[in-house]
């Protein structure tokens, strides 16, 4: 079939000059960028925004015309280049919370690289012309949301934390419409859609993917499986805690864990143990295998940012979930609450977490295979609305001006 002309109507199955493949009834527009997804400076936010772009391209957007704006210093720099989407990264910084010197000369200079990365932003949407913009949240989606609010690009604002974070609440007052997690959730126009979540979460299935993953990792079929994470930058409660854990567990051959400490504390954790002799025991930096993680994994010990709340949800991944104390607001607990309140996780508050409590827990479970699977079949209840694709299909409106207006 020949490609259409630029400006007329794709026929089904025709592409658009010079290459775009136009869904029935779009519009060609050769070049032109569907949509800008910002956001980032931690895996909380980049992860969901890699999650939606995987989504529309998986909805028939080509990935050439979806374009992630992030921060210079984020961890977006090492998780966007392999993705293949086109991105840019802005030089702009977030509010420094503790007050040395170096962090108070960064809080005076944070305005001035704002305005900047705002200029840089409202040159780089004049050039790509974007149907719609998704923040999901974070210092790092500001300048481009003020420049598209100067453009007049809608905004769509994606929030998964039960409590908004402060720049989605800024983003909030310029928004065509606000994507929320979790029902209630205090931001004007908003609709119930679920949490941004990657293909490859949303395809784990634990009952199949469970010997594929361990043997991914070389972990005996026959163990219990802990799989610990804190976070993308790692959580030193946590660590201690798994490191005690192991070392009194150390002759247990029916135990194994998977230990991502982060990169930052590698050095500082007991050293792995191999072999059928007693505990086997994995601590990497980094983990690239999260879905094979929670597929490996018998139970997870985790913090509670909103991204891994939903994918425990999403895949009905028992956890013990210890929310971080000095979280904004509180909202790691308010997070963990989603699932601990319907039975679907058990919820520790730092101040009662302790080695001797993280044995406890886990050599319970070990011993109650009935309920470790009823904590997972509730979670799995509350992942429902994560696994709907509502997201995906309400981008997709707004972009091609097609929504009519949010609840």
């Amino acid at each position: 079939m020949t490609p259409a002309p630029p400006g007329q109507t794709c026929a089904p199955g025709q592409t658009c000059a010079p290459g775009q493949t136009c869904a029935p009834g779009q519009t060609c527009a050769p070049g032109q960028t569907f949509a800008v997804v910002t956001g980032g400076g931690t895996a909380g936010h980049v992860l969901p925004a890699l999650a939606i772009a995987e989504g529309l391209v998986a909805k028939g957007h080509a990935a050439a015309s979806i374009h992630y704006v992030g921060a210079k210093r984020g961890i977006e720099t090492r998780l966007l280049p392999p993705s293949g989407f086109p991105h840019t990264f802005l030089e702009v910084t977030g509010l420094q919370r503790q007050l040395t010197p170096a962090k108070l000369a960064a809080n005076v200079a944070m305005p001035f690289k704002m305005i900047r990365a705002m200029a840089q932003a409202w040159r780089l949407l004049g050039r790509l012309r974007p149907s719609v913009i998704v923040s999901v949240g974070g210092y790092a989606s500001l300048p481009a949301i003020l420049a598209a609010r100067l453009h007049g690009v809608p905004i769509i604002v994606v929030s998964y934390d039960k409590r908004p974070g402060w720049a989605s609440k800024v983003a909030a007052r310029f928004a065509r419409v606000c994507a929320t997690g979790y029902e209630g959730m205090p931001l004007p126009h908003a609709v119930h859609t679920g949490s941004p979540l990657r293909q490859s979460i949303l395809t784990v299935d634990r009952h199949r993917d469970r010997a594929a993953a361990r043997q991914l990792f070389g972990l005996p079929e026959d163990r219990f499986v802990l799989g610990v994470f804190g976070g993308s930058q790692g959580a030193g409660l946590l660590n201690s805690a798994t490191n005690d854990f192991v070392e009194r567990n150390a002759d247990r051959r029916d135990l194994a864990v998977r230990h991502i400490v982060g990169e930052r504390f590698m050095g500082t954790t007991s050293p792995a143990r191999t072999g059928s002799s007693g505990l086997q025991y994995q601590v990497i930096g980094y983990e690239d295998h999260m879905p094979q993680v929670y597929a490996a994994a018998d139970l997870m010990l985790v913090r509670g940012g909103a991204s891994t709340i939903a994918e425990l949800a999403a895949i009905g991944v028992p956890a013990i979930v210890v929310p971080w104390a000095l979280a904004a607001d509180d909202h790691q607990t308010i997070n963990a609450a989603i699932l601990a309140d319907h039975g679907g996780a058990i919820s520790i508050p730092e101040v009662s977490f302790t080695a001797d409590r993280l044995s406890d827990e886990v050599l319970r479970l070990v011993a109650a295979p009935e309920e470790l699977a009823e904590i997972g079949r509730r979670a799995w209840e509350q992942g429902a609305t994560h696994r709907s694709g509502r997201l995906i299909d309400l981008i997709d409106e707004v972009g091609r001006g097609r929504f009519e207006s949010a609840s």
